[in-house]
């Protein structure tokens, strides 16, 4: 089904986003471009979150919250 896939990618990209902030963490010189990067992948996140919700069909078995 495509919207789990979209939703599988969706928690990577959170991932992705977590991982940068942990990075921007532990490098102060570049910690600001991170950490705004980092809030870019978790919007993008959120926006295809609400595409799916919005736009595809409801899903079974699927637990956005994990």
């Amino acid at each position: 089904m495509p919207s789990t896939a979209i939703l599988q990618e969706v928690q990577r990209l959170y991932g992705v986003s977590d991982r940068l902030d942990s990075l921007a963490g532990q490098h102060s010189l570049v910690s600001e471009a991170l950490l705004i990067i980092s809030g870019s992948v978790r919007n993008t996140a959120t926006l295809l979150e609400v595409l799916v919700a919005t736009k595809m069909l409801p899903l079974t078995g699927f637990d956005p919250a994990n």
